[in-house]
């Protein structure tokens, strides 16, 4: 027997064999339909079956994969009583999820527990020199180029200064000495100069030559974790290998909501690593709000036309966390 079905009522009844391929109307619709082999008929059906239920079972498959890795790159909150003197973010459970979502691209990752390690004075230098960098970073570029040219007294004159910028100027230098950051501070009232003695720590040289800057953004960073709630899991100053051949230093990355998050400090001549970063920007696969380069001191409107026209997001030491509020807190 054949089989006719109307296309457009749904109408079905077995005919003879004799009307196979032939058109006739509806008996209730009169829509004009062909009659099909019953055999070819069903067969199409099946097919048509089991194409939708392989697509069905990938979509499922998807979504498992989809569900599986948001689980696999989520952290809890952690509230940290003090920020600036911890060793919990060293703690493997805080990291693992940066573990696993290098893993999941085949990067291998190398930690330095040290740089996740506030117990020290570092945070603390760093916070003060980055919120008040605009008045300190004469004196900060002082310290690195005395440094850097073997020798061992900075002397920095006030006498230019009005009186809010002396203070801010006196109050860091005598953190330097608390923390021992210098060996000697004296303040010479008669000509108002300040007198520092530098340590030859590599440490220390290291954090005047630009490391502060890193440290900045990473307390600044905590901060603003810690204020919003925002459960996240946040690494600096580590090390990818992709093989034996090909491996880059990272400054700061951190997963927080989701939503993974690279973030390079430069404190110093940024341009000819614009191309290198987005490479890994690209081997990464993150979004251009996601990969930031942050310059200290680069005009606002200079950020912006640098972001038009790179695939990268410029930002500065005082803009960064407005960016990362429009990434994070709208999805929160």
């Amino acid at each position: 027997m054949a089989l006719f079905r109307c296309n457009q009522c749904a109408h079905i009844r077995e005919v003879s064999n004799d009307y196979i391929g032939k058109s006739v109307k509806c008996p209730k619709c009169k829509k004009v339909n062909k009659i099909h082999d019953t055999i070819v008929f069903i067969e199409n059906i099946v097919k048509k079956y089991l194409l939708q239920n392989k697509e069905i079972t990938a979509l499922r498959k998807s979504d498992k994969k989809e569900k599986k890795q948001s689980t696999q790159y989520s952290s809890d909150y952690i509230d940290l009583k003090d920020i600036n003197n911890t060793k919990d973010l060293s703690r493997q459970e805080q990291y693992k999820p940066i573990e696993n979502w290098f893993e999941n691209k085949d990067i291998k990752i190398n930690i330095d527990h040290d740089a996740l390690d506030t117990t020290g004075f570092f945070d603390e230098i760093a916070l003060s020199l980055g919120n008040n960098y605009s008045v300190l970073k004469d004196l900060c570029s002082q310290i690195k180029y005395i440094q850097n040219k073997g020798y061992a007294t900075v002397k920095f004159p006030l006498t230019k200064k009005n009186k809010k910028e002396k203070t801010i100027i006196k109050n860091f230098c005598k953190e330097l000495y608390d923390y021992s950051f210098v060996a000697r501070y004296s303040l010479q009232q008669k000509d108002q100069t300040i007198f520092l003695a530098l340590q030859e720590s590599r440490k220390i040289v290291n954090f005047f030559n630009g490391l502060w800057f890193e440290w900045f953004v990473f307390m600044k960073l905590l901060e603003f974790f810690k204020k919003n709630k925002i459960p996240n899991s946040t690494l600096r100053s580590f090390t990818i290998h992709y093989n034996d051949d090909d491996k880059n230093e990272l400054d700061i990355f951190f997963i927080a909501n989701d939503i993974p998050v690279c973030i390079e400090c430069k404190s110093g001549e940024f341009r000819h690593d614009i191309h290198k970063y987005s490479q890994l920007k690209k081997r990464f696969k993150l979004e251009e709000t996601q990969f930031l380069l942050c310059v200290l001191g680069l005009e606002e409107k200079i950020t912006q036309g640098l972001s038009c026209t790179h695939d990268l997001t410029f930002v500065n030491e005082t803009n960064f966390l407005t960016h990362l509020e429009s990434i994070l807190l709208k999805r929160a």
